[in-house]
Protein backbone atom coordinates (compact mmCIF):
# COMPACT_ATOMS: atom_id res chain seq x y z
CA UNK A 1 0.00 0.00 0.00
CA UNK A 2 1.20 3.37 -0.87
CA UNK A 3 2.02 5.68 2.08
CA UNK A 4 0.09 8.78 0.18
CA UNK A 5 -3.29 9.96 2.12
CA UNK A 6 -6.61 8.35 1.33
CA UNK A 7 -9.96 9.95 2.35
CA UNK A 8 -11.46 8.27 5.45
CA UNK A 9 -14.25 7.14 3.39
CA UNK A 10 -11.78 5.66 0.65
CA UNK A 11 -9.79 4.31 3.34
CA UNK A 12 -13.07 2.55 5.03
CA UNK A 13 -14.04 1.03 1.43
CA UNK A 14 -10.67 -0.35 0.42
CA UNK A 15 -10.01 -1.90 3.97
CA UNK A 16 -13.25 -3.57 4.34
CA UNK A 17 -12.67 -4.28 0.00
CA UNK A 18 -9.41 -6.13 1.08
CA UNK A 19 -10.63 -7.68 4.21
CA UNK A 20 -13.49 -9.41 2.19
CA UNK A 21 -12.33 -9.91 -1.14
CA UNK A 22 -13.85 -7.48 -2.91
CA UNK A 23 -17.66 -8.10 -1.44
CA UNK A 24 -18.93 -4.91 -0.15
CA UNK A 25 -21.81 -3.75 2.29
CA UNK A 26 -23.46 -0.39 2.58
CA UNK A 27 -24.19 1.46 0.06
CA UNK A 28 -21.45 -0.66 -2.01
CA UNK A 29 -23.49 -3.96 -1.41
CA UNK A 30 -23.98 -5.87 -4.69
CA UNK A 31 -22.28 -3.33 -6.98
CA UNK A 32 -18.89 -4.81 -8.92
CA UNK A 33 -16.19 -2.34 -7.37
CA UNK A 34 -13.00 -2.58 -8.29
CA UNK A 35 -9.36 -1.10 -6.86
CA UNK A 36 -7.58 0.85 -9.62
CA UNK A 37 -4.24 1.99 -8.51
CA UNK A 38 -2.73 5.02 -10.34
CA UNK A 39 0.46 7.24 -10.45
CA UNK A 40 0.19 10.46 -9.83
CA UNK A 41 0.40 12.72 -12.94
CA UNK A 42 1.99 15.23 -11.06
CA UNK A 43 3.15 13.93 -7.73
CA UNK A 44 4.41 10.32 -8.90
CA UNK A 45 2.85 8.97 -6.26
CA UNK A 46 0.60 5.78 -5.94
CA UNK A 47 -2.85 6.44 -5.80
CA UNK A 48 -6.09 3.63 -5.38
CA UNK A 49 -9.45 4.69 -6.14
CA UNK A 50 -12.39 1.93 -5.24
CA UNK A 51 -14.65 2.55 -8.90
CA UNK A 52 -17.72 0.62 -9.90
CA UNK A 53 -16.94 -1.18 -13.12
CA UNK A 54 -17.61 -3.65 -15.51
CA UNK A 55 -16.32 -7.05 -17.64
CA UNK A 56 -15.96 -6.77 -21.24
CA UNK A 57 -14.46 -9.97 -22.06
CA UNK A 58 -11.08 -9.89 -20.37
CA UNK A 59 -11.45 -6.45 -19.95
CA UNK A 60 -12.30 -4.19 -17.03
CA UNK A 61 -14.10 -0.75 -17.20
CA UNK A 62 -14.33 2.04 -15.28
CA UNK A 63 -16.10 5.54 -16.19
CA UNK A 64 -14.90 8.79 -14.71
CA UNK A 65 -18.37 10.02 -13.65
CA UNK A 66 -16.96 11.78 -10.78
CA UNK A 67 -20.70 10.93 -9.65
CA UNK A 68 -22.14 14.04 -12.24
CA UNK A 69 -19.68 16.68 -11.59
CA UNK A 70 -18.41 19.28 -14.25
CA UNK A 71 -14.82 18.37 -13.74
CA UNK A 72 -13.51 14.63 -14.58
CA UNK A 73 -11.59 13.08 -11.39
CA UNK A 74 -7.94 13.18 -10.50
CA UNK A 75 -7.68 9.45 -11.22
CA UNK A 76 -8.81 9.93 -15.12
CA UNK A 77 -5.70 12.68 -15.45
CA UNK A 78 -3.31 10.06 -13.78
CA UNK A 79 -4.29 7.47 -15.93
CA UNK A 80 -4.10 9.48 -19.33
CA UNK A 81 -0.29 10.47 -18.13
CA UNK A 82 0.44 7.35 -16.71
CA UNK A 83 -1.64 4.25 -18.57
CA UNK A 84 0.28 1.29 -16.49
CA UNK A 85 -2.05 0.80 -13.72
CA UNK A 86 -3.16 -1.93 -11.40
CA UNK A 87 -6.04 -3.27 -10.62
CA UNK A 88 -7.86 -5.15 -8.11
CA UNK A 89 -11.11 -7.35 -8.51
CA UNK A 90 -11.97 -9.68 -5.70
CA UNK A 91 -8.52 -11.51 -4.61
CA UNK A 92 -7.09 -10.82 -8.04
CA UNK A 93 -5.06 -8.03 -8.33
CA UNK A 94 -2.90 -7.68 -11.80
CA UNK A 95 -1.08 -4.80 -13.77
CA UNK A 96 -2.63 -3.33 -16.95
CA UNK A 97 -2.70 -1.27 -19.51
CA UNK A 98 -5.43 1.59 -19.91
CA UNK A 99 -6.75 3.46 -22.88
CA UNK A 100 -9.75 5.80 -23.10
CA UNK A 101 -12.55 4.61 -25.14
CA UNK A 102 -13.16 6.31 -27.87
CA UNK A 103 -16.47 6.16 -30.76
CA UNK A 104 -18.23 3.02 -31.18
CA UNK A 105 -16.04 1.11 -28.33
CA UNK A 106 -16.88 3.75 -26.04
CA UNK A 107 -20.63 4.03 -27.14
CA UNK A 108 -21.22 0.51 -26.47
CA UNK A 109 -19.58 0.30 -23.15
CA UNK A 110 -21.24 3.46 -22.34
CA UNK A 111 -24.92 2.86 -23.06
CA UNK A 112 -24.37 -1.36 -21.17
CA UNK A 113 -23.41 0.64 -18.03
CA UNK A 114 -26.02 3.14 -18.17
CA UNK A 115 -28.61 0.36 -18.87
CA UNK A 116 -27.17 -1.61 -16.35
CA UNK A 117 -26.53 1.12 -13.51
CA UNK A 118 -29.23 3.55 -14.56
CA UNK A 119 -27.24 6.16 -11.75
CA UNK A 120 -24.63 6.38 -14.48
CA UNK A 121 -27.50 8.29 -16.78
CA UNK A 122 -28.56 9.94 -13.75
CA UNK A 123 -24.40 11.24 -13.59
CA UNK A 124 -24.31 12.41 -17.30
CA UNK A 125 -27.15 14.47 -17.00
CA UNK A 126 -25.58 16.50 -13.97
CA UNK A 127 -21.97 17.04 -15.76
CA UNK A 128 -23.36 20.34 -17.89
CA UNK A 129 -21.89 18.58 -21.01
CA UNK A 130 -19.15 16.97 -19.88
CA UNK A 131 -18.49 13.39 -21.94
CA UNK A 132 -17.78 11.04 -18.96
CA UNK A 133 -14.67 9.38 -20.07
CA UNK A 134 -14.90 5.56 -20.15
CA UNK A 135 -11.72 3.71 -19.31
CA UNK A 136 -10.67 0.22 -20.73
CA UNK A 137 -7.73 -1.96 -18.68
CA UNK A 138 -6.31 -4.45 -20.75
CA UNK A 139 -3.68 -7.10 -18.59
CA UNK A 140 -0.55 -6.16 -18.85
Amino acid sequence: MSNTPRTDFNSQVIDEFRANKGVLGGVFEGLRIALLHTTGAKSGAERVNPLAYRRDGDKVVVFASKGGAPTNPDWYHNVVANPEVEVEVGADRFKGRAHVAEGDERERLWSAQKRDMPQFGDYESRTRGRQIPVIVIERA
